[in-house]
């Protein structure tokens, strides 16, 4: 259950040109009052702030990379040089 508080809170807020814009444009195409649309958008994104979703592990598949028998892989510097050849600067 939603409890919302029967006074509101008067303050004063400075808003970007952009959002300020944006919120008006909300409000005559909802057909609501900015502080309403304004009241919304806070709530929403104070909610979506103050508990963003968990993230997920970031998972890797292994994949067979085809590794040719003959190099050695673990000086990586010298498989380079291999690689691109004597006359590579």
């Amino acid at each position: 259950m939603v409890r919302h508080q029967d006074a509101s809170v008067r303050t004063t807020l400075t808003l970007d040109p952009d959002v300020a814009a944006k919120a008006r444009r909300g409000a005559a195409k909802l057909h609501r009052p900015f502080k309403e649309v304004v009241n919304a958008a806070l709530r929403v994104g104070l909610d979506e702030i103050l508990s963003p979703p968990s993230a997920r592990p970031y998972r890797t598949q292994p994949r067979p990379m085809g590794l040719r028998r003959g190099f050695s892989y673990d000086n990586i510097s010298e498989l380079i040089a291999a690689a691109e050849g004597e006359d590579h600067a």
